[in-house]
Parts: structure tokens; C-alpha cells; sequence
């Protein structure tokens, strides 16, 4: 008989937190938000899991999704996100602050608890079965002032507005005309930005004319429900390869079914990583440089019969082109007896112009080689904003705003 005794919630809650502070993987830090996450009891807002499961450092699923290669419909975020997003929004007391995405209601309290006495809470998400499980909770820890609509978030909450903080933590394609014009004129904005098929915490300081960022750091979430420019399509019939663009781009994935039933090329750099390193900073200068930037998803099956393999199988950059495509690869270049392994960076190319593209792609690794831990300024205009009123940059162009992504 085991008679070891399971570590308390509290035990664990702290133990998760130093892991998210020692570790600082987005490099930010606020001991505000440190005092908060250690304060609320996260595992409260998750009861149909273990403690030990609400204290892991992983997002926790709590709607399905049954739909083929489908993402699920609403998760508990990881809580280091959760963290360093907290971090970006810099939440003060008395502050009014609206969150699209209520979730399990866990992140309002982080931020009911930052804002204080004084401060206001509004929660929202366009999912009514999400907004009940997020109010049970909330009143259930003491967090009934916190208030809690059903309606899309992208709308906003005009009636309630202006905001001096808004966030969101949902994946959001196009940042919609409230999310710009309903924070007072020294507002933050925080989003998961997506384009491209990346997405980025995105934090945003209100401007006269814009929304100018100040911190760009990578995550991952669910995309928002009802926001239609991001497609996805599988260029063959047995589904292992599949594409994922947006809706300016003309990129059809069934055009490169000849492409990738041949041999394709590989172009190498001198560019190199080593296991822990991350290499994602190549995806947002190619989002910056090349407007054909978009997301390629491969299963096993189809590198087991000879596709090279990308970098990252489930998310790696691609250039794609009419019937010709390339995206990132790597290789190791240290013999396995090396305890620190070393692998350089290049572009598997397919189709007619899969060299070119190959080659177009390296020249990004190579720039972001030399600059690893530069962030771009991401501009965002409104709809209608003339062109030599803009940024000099990327344009890409959303229904609701004119995105500028500068180097």
C-alpha cells in the first residue's frame, strides 16, 4: 500500500510558477503577475481534471472538437503564455479591461486580481456553453463581480467601452475595428495575431493613427470562431500533406500533385541550431519578405516514402508558388557520439521553380542567421488608411485593418 502523501494544490501551484519564472520563455517578467498566478487557485477552474494535471505546464482541453485534423474548440491556455501575456498587457490597478475568449474564466481572475479593488473585469465569448462553464466557476471562487457576456468578441463591448487594456485569448486573423477603437487613446492591445499560418502574441500600444507594437513573442492558440480568411487544403488525396494560407493569397494546393510525386532539390546553408534553439524567427522574415509565405503540415507516412522531411513535421514555413513549392528542412551535421548536437537549416524544393523558391528561402534563414533575436514593429492601420499614409514594410491587408510588418 502506497502511503505517500500527493503534494497539495498549493505545493504544486508554486512549483509550476517557479518553473514559469525561472524559465521566462518569451523573456519577460512581472512580479505582479508572479503574485498573481501564485494567488488563484487555477485547479478550481479546471475540477473535471487531476491537480496534478491543472498544475502541468500544458493547455488543457475542455470542448472537443471530433472533426478530422480539427483543433479542439476551447482549451485552458498553457500557463507560461498565460504569463508572459499577462506581462505584455501591463495591467495596473484600476484599470478597465476587456477579454475576448472567457475560456474557464481562470485568466479574468489573474486579471481581476492585478487590476484590484478599483479596477473592472469583462469577460466574453461566442460560445454560450463556454460562458456558463466561466461564470459557475468564477462565482464559485469568489470572482462574482467579474462580468461575463455571450456575444462575439470581436465586436467588443461598446456599451461597457473604453478599455485601457484588451485582450484576447483566442487566435484572431483580423483585428476588427472595435478591438482598435474601443481602447482610450493610451490603451494596450494583446492579441494572438495570425497571418501567414504563424500566430503571435501580439502587444499593441494605441497611437493616433495606429496600433504600434512593442513585443512580439511566439505562441499558440485556438483561432477565433467566425473569422474566415485563413484556408487550409491538402494537396492530395490521401491527406498527409495539407497547406494552410490566407484569403489574399491564390494558392491552390491540388496544383502541386505532380510536384510532389517527384524528386524534389535541397538547398543548403551555413546557417545552424542546436536541439533547444528555436528557429522560428525564420518563419516572420520570410512573413515579412515574401507575400507567397504560408504553412505546411506533414504525416509520417509521406516522409516514409520520400518527401523531405521539414523542420517541424506539424507547423514548418513554406513558399508556395502555381505548381512549385519549398519550405524549411534541416539536417544534422554532428556524428551521434556528440553530446550537443548541431543541425543547419535549409529548403527542400518541389515543382518547376522549387530550386528558385528554395533559394528565395535560404536567403531569409541566412538573414535571420545574423539578427536570431530581432523582433519586427507590426503596424496595424485601419481599413482605408491611403497608401502613403502607411508604414514603410510588408503590407498585408485584412478586411479590418492594413498590417505593416517592418524590420
Amino acid at each position: 500500500m502506497n502511503t505517500t502523501a500527493k503534494p497539495s494544490p498549493e505545493v504544486l501551484r508554486d512549483r509550476l510558477i517557479d518553473e514559469i519564472v525561472q524559465n521566462r520563455v518569451a523573456g519577460l517578467y512581472d512580479p505582479r503577475v508572479e503574485e498573481a498566478m501564485r494567488a488563484v487557485p487555477r485547479h478550481e477552474f479546471l475540477p473535471a481534471v487531476s491537480i496534478e494535471t491543472a498544475y502541468a505546464n500544458e493547455a488543457v482541453t475542455i470542448k472537443d472538437n471530433p472533426a478530422e485534423d480539427s483543433l479542439p474548440f476551447s482549451c485552458a491556455s498553457k500557463p507560461d503564455v498565460v504569463f508572459f501575456m499577462l506581462v505584455q498587457l501591463e495591467l495596473g490597478p484600476g484599470d478597465r479591461v476587456f477579454e475576448i475568449g472567457a475560456g474557464t474564466g481562470v485568466n479574468a481572475a489573474y486579471m481581476r486580481y492585478l487590476v484590484g479593488p478599483t479596477g473592472r473585469v469583462i469577460t466574453g465569448d461566442i460560445d454560450s456553453a463556454v460562458t456558463a462553464y466561466a461564470r459557475k466557476t468564477l462565482d464559485a471562487t469568489g470572482y462574482g463581480d467579474i462580468e461575463v457576456l455571450t456575444r462575439d468578441g470581436a465586436l467588443g463591448a461598446e456599451e461597457l467601452a473604453p478599455f485601457d487594456r484588451i485582450i484576447a485569448t483566442v487566435g484572431v486573423w483580423d483585428p476588427s475595428p472595435a478591438m482598435q477603437e474601443q481602447l482610450t487613446p493610451e490603451g494596450r492591445l494583446v492579441i494572438p495575431l495570425r497571418w501567414r499560418g504563424l500566430t503571435r502574441s501580439v502587444a499593441f500600444a494605441r497611437q493616433p493613427d495606429r496600433l504600434l507594437s512593442d513585443s512580439v513573442k511566439m505562441c499558440g492558440f485556438l483561432p477565433m470562431i467566425g473569422q474566415d480568411g485563413e484556408h487550409s487544403g491538402y494537396v492530395n488525396d490521401d491527406h498527409l500533406i495539407r497547406l494552410f494560407w490566407d484569403d489574399d493569397q491564390p494558392i491552390d494546393p491540388s496544383a502541386l500533385r505532380t510536384a510532389v510525386s517527384q524528386p524534389g532539390t535541397v538547398a543548403w546553408t551555413d546557417t545552424t541550431v542546436g536541439p533547444a534553439e528555436s528557429f522560428d524567427g525564420v518563419w516572420l522574415r520570410l512573413s515579412a519578405t515574401e507575400q507567397t509565405t504560408c504553412r505546411i503540415t506533414v504525416k509520417p507516412a509521406a516522409i516514409d516514402v520520400g518527401l523531405h522531411r521539414p523542420a517541424i513535421p506539424a507547423l514548418s514555413p513554406a513558399l508556395v508558388e502555381g505548381d512549385s513549392m519549398a519550405y524549411l528542412t534541416l539536417e544534422r551535421i554532428t556524428t551521434e557520439e556528440v553530446a550537443e548536437p548541431r543541425f543547419r537549416l535549409g529548403a527542400a524544393g518541389y515543382g518547376p521553380a522549387g530550386g528558385t523558391l528554395a533559394e528565395r528561402l535560404c536567403a531569409q534563414i541566412r538573414a535571420w542567421g545574423s539578427a536570431r533575436t530581432a523582433e519586427p514593429v507590426i503596424s496595424l492601420f485601419p481599413a482605408g488608411t491611403s497608401d502613403d499614409q502607411l508604414a514603410d514594410g510588408s503590407l498585408i491587408e485584412k478586411p479590418s485593418a492594413r498590417m505593416v510588418i517592418t524590420f
